[in-house]
């Protein structure tokens, strides 16, 4: 089991004392953190990192990472701290103001890849033309999971970040390949939670015409009776019809009645898995038995061990974000005002 790191063009892999990887939901980017020494003797420096270097990781000969050192810290005794993003770390980094008109998510996204130097690798055809959409000093981050997230309400498709070699990836739902972390086998330790803590049974939604608003109450009898009343309310603006108050309190309640549950386990490394990747897990202690995916990832390599750190869902989709109504509304052209011929000014 060999780890090369090349910085900057210069091989670095005898200087590794350990490495890690991770990944997770909330962000498009992974990230390359290092730990490795940099002085031969103990009193004199023998490497040079800057910020800014680009970096590449191996495991056993095959390519992890690429990407870009964004952070190091050097201590007195010769040992150095790195932190290094993939270029997906440029979306989250720049703020920007756009329209756009009759474009895919995928148009989007080259776009702003293109404007913004990330290199692209294989980009899926996300299919559906979105008419119009405004974002105003939106991260381009935010930018693209808008524009994944109405070709989603619109299409029922889902689609995802990645980053491959260094390029940018788009791909058209989770991996099909399921890996197996069972008891006894190469499953390490298993950690598993449930909460009601932000559970609500009922919902209340209110919307319409000031002074004749449409209010619809949505509830869920079965964990009302168990858990009791926790309400949530949720108003709308006064373009909402009496159909739309209603669509919007029962899709309040499917997300909102949901029971939160969390598994984390510490597994053996396998460098295929990455964030959205299926899994099964046999664990009779926790009796966590079944599928899920990978919302959150850490390798660990060191010593010849490359173990990793998970934390899974039962369901895989994209992070929730808001799309508010002025942002996919084509704003009405101004009329001009017209003077009649022959009238005088005054």
């Amino acid at each position: 089991m060999s780890i090369g790191v090349i910085i900057n063009n210069v091989n670095v892999s005898t200087n590794i004392e350990s490495v890690s990887l991770s990944g997770d939901t909330s962000k498009f980017n992974r990230t390359l953190t290092l730990k490795l020494v940099a002085t031969e003797d103990g009193r004199k420096r023998s490497l040079t990192i800057n910020e800014g270097d680009p970096i590449s990781f191996r495991y056993d000969s095959v390519l992890q990472f690429v990407g870009i050192i964004f952070a190091y810290e050097i201590s007195s005794n010769g040992s150095i701290s790195v932190t290094a993003h993939d270029s997906n770390i440029y979306f989250a980094k720049s703020n920007d103001t756009r329209i756009f008109v009759n474009k895919k998510a995928s148009d989007i996204i080259r776009i702003l890849a293109t404007d913004f130097g990330v290199w692209v690798g294989n980009i899926a055809d996300t299919g559906y033309v979105i008419p119009y959409l405004r974002l105003s000093n939106n991260t381009l981050h935010d930018m693209i999971l808008k524009a994944l997230t109405i070709t989603r309400k619109q299409t029922n498709k889902r689609f995802f970040i990645g980053n491959k070699g260094g390029k940018l990836t788009l791909t058209e739902g989770a991996s099909n390949t399921k890996f197996l972390f069972k008891d006894g086998e190469n499953l390490i330790s298993a950690s598993y939670s449930r909460s009601i803590e932000d559970t609500k049974t009922q919902v209340k939604v209110i919307g319409g015409k000031s002074g004749k608003e449409t209010t619809v109450i949505a509830k869920d009898d079965a964990k009302r009776k168990k858990y009791g009343v926790l309400q949530v309310l949720e108003e709308m603006d006064e373009k909402a019809t009496p159909a739309q108050v209603k669509q919007r309190a029962q899709a309040l309640l499917k997300e909102q009645s949901v029971v939160s549950e969390q598994l984390s386990v510490e597994v053996l490394g396998v460098s295929e898995v990455d964030v959205g990747t299926p899994v099964y897990i046999v664990n009779g202690m926790t009796s966590t038995n079944g599928g899920y995916y990978v919302t959150s990832i850490n390798h660990e390599y060191s010593a010849g061990l490359h173990t990793m750190s998970l934390e899974l869902t039962r369901t895989y989709d994209l992070p929730s974000i808001e799309i508010n109504s002025d942002e996919i509304t084509r704003p009405k052209p101004k009329t001009k005002k017209s003077t009649k011929k022959g009238a005088t000014k005054k």
